[in-house]
């Protein structure tokens, strides 16, 4: 399973660890995904996405269709 959010596109960041010595090594920030079922009232249903928390907190705000609106995307695109 991609570490992706559907809504938004967020993906994992990429770096260096690096301690007192300054001996870097890669490692990777994951973003906190979660899944959701949130119900759309234009479809007059639930849908299962696997969203970023950030991304819910925007849904939770302005409602999932003006946010998929915003980010340029369809609901059947998004939608499983």
């Amino acid at each position: 399973m991609s570490q992706k959010c559907k809504l938004s596109g967020k993906a994992p960041s990429y770096g260096n660890n690096v301690p007192f010595s300054q001996k870097k090594t890669r490692r990777r920030w994951n973003i906190n995904l979660q899944s959701k079922r949130i119900y759309v009232p234009e479809l007059g249903r639930f849908v299962r996405l696997r969203v970023s928390t950030a991304a819910m907190r925007t849904v939770d705000k302005i409602g999932l269709m003006a946010y998929v609106r915003k980010q340029g995307l369809r609901i059947e695109d998004v939608a499983e």
